[in-house]
Parts: structure tokens; C-alpha cells; sequence
């Protein structure tokens, strides 16, 4: 099982020290990733070497609107690059920022023609349109060439065995994010449209606890996990994960 861990890019000497706090408090992360978020000028290619000698393998997103289909694609010649995560993008707040329209599965296609030495994944959102939908865009996917995909968040253990058997078979980096208190939740619902469950416990506690099971269970699976640390400290939140794993 592989275990990555998502890092926002804010800049680089936050990058910089957010991965040394991941190396030294979770050290069972053999790899990160890192969003291209549009608030930031700092694209997650850029990322891959300042990241590489903390920790060795970097994924960085890519957003597909963002891509023109007339240019290079980015990344591709960063020393080091072994896989890339295509997104498609919400558009942007800024109507000025100029977007192009790419499917997922365009840039995807690209990737597996111009750049075959990477590896390229696709996303996985079990909570913003229908399941039959979401699952023909993973058949899409599979079509243009992906290898697998990271999933959003999953909050409970029932929402986490039902994906898991709609993606059997496929190679899945689950995703793994603590909520803590109602800020972060509505965050999660308005944002994202999750559905948590009833009575979800909104402690920290509570959400090193299922992160803690839901490594175990995926583990057994024969799946890997990337921890999304937002709106916590790192080392109080990857810490006891450490500590509990081993």
C-alpha cells in the first residue's frame, strides 16, 4: 500500500516545510501530492523540485480547462516527474482568466501521446452527480489510458465499502480528510455536496480514529490512501495516524 499525503502550494518555503513536518511526523508517506489551485501562482508541477529531495515521488494535479490545445503540456520536462493527476476544474470566479474546453479524458489522451513515460491518473467524486454517472466517466477514463485515480474524500466507512466495491479491480489512491467543527463540514457540503452521516463526529479525535480504520480496510483491499491534512495541524493530525499504523 502506498500512502501520499496532499499539500496546497501556497509558496514555496510553506511547501518546503509543510513536507519536512510530513517526513519527520508520517513518515510512512512515500509520496505527495499537489493540487494546481487557481488562487495560487505556484502550479503543483512546480512543486516537483523543491518537493523530491523530502520526498522522493510528487504527483502534481493538472486542471484540464486550464490546458490549451495548442500548447505544451505541463510538466513534462520537470526532472523527476513519474505521474501526473488530470482534474477537469471548476471554472473560475475571475471571468477573465482565460479556460479552454477540455474533457478530462482530451487531456488524459494527450498525456498517454506526447508524454508515455508518466503516469497519468484521473478523479474520482462519488458525491456530485449520480453514482451511473460517475461511473461512466471512470469507464471513459479507462478508455483514454489512466492507471488509476485518486478519490475526493470519503467520511464514513459504509460511503467508503460502497465505493470500494464500484472500483474493484482498479488502481485507487482514496482520499482521507479530517473535519473538524461546523466551519469545515458546510466547507464539505456546499462545496462538495457530501452527505455525512447521521451523527458525525466532528472531533479530531473522532477523525484520526476512522482514518486510522479506513487505512486498515483499504490496506487489506490491496488499495493505497492519500491523507488531505486541511484546516489542521499536521503533526497533531498525521502524528497518532503514525503512531497507531506503526
Amino acid at each position: 500500500m502506498r500512502l501520499s499525503v496532499e499539500l496546497i502550494p501556497r509558496d514555496a518555503a510553506t511547501l518546503r516545510r509543510d513536507a519536512a513536518l510530513v517526513r519527520e511526523h508520517f513518515p510512512l508517506a512515500d509520496m505527495l501530492n499537489v493540487p494546481s489551485l487557481m488562487r495560487f501562482p505556484m502550479q503543483g508541477w512546480d512543486a516537483v523540485p523543491l518537493l523530491r529531495p523530502i520526498v522522493p515521488r510528487v504527483v502534481p494535479h493538472v486542471r484540464a480547462i486550464d490546458i490549451d490545445p495548442d500548447g505544451p503540456l505541463p510538466g513534462v520536462d520537470v526532472a523527476g516527474l513519474t505521474d501526473v493527476l488530470v482534474v477537469r476544474g471548476d471554472p473560475p470566479a475571475d471571468l477573465s482568466r482565460r479556460t479552454f474546453p477540455n474533457s478530462s479524458e482530451s487531456v488524459i489522451r494527450r498525456y498517454r501521446r506526447e508524454a508515455p513515460h508518466l503516469t497519468v491518473y484521473a478523479a474520482f467524486d462519488p458525491w456530485r452527480r449520480a453514482p451511473w454517472r460517475e461511473m461512466e466517466a471512470v469507464a471513459r477514463k479507462k478508455e483514454a489510458g489512466v492507471a488509476g485515480f485518486f478519490t475526493q474524500p470519503v467520511f464514513d466507512m459504509r460511503t467508503l465499502d460502497l465505493c470500494m466495491g464500484w472500483l474493484e479491480g482498479e488502481r485507487v489512491f482514496w482520499g482521507i480528510s479530517p473535519v473538524i467543527g461546523p466551519k469545515s463540514r458546510s466547507y464539505w457540503e456546499t462545496t462538495n455536496h457530501v452527505v455525512f452521516p447521521h451523527g458525525f463526529d466532528l472531533t479530531l479525535e473522532a477523525n484520526i480514529a476512522f482514518a486510522v480504520r479506513a487505512i486498515g480496510a483499504i490496506g487489506a483491499a490491496g488499495g493505497h490512501v492519500y491523507l488531505m491534512p486541511l484546516r489542521v495541524k499536521l503533526d497533531a493530525y498525521l502524528g497518532p495516524i503514525q503512531q497507531a499504523l506503526g
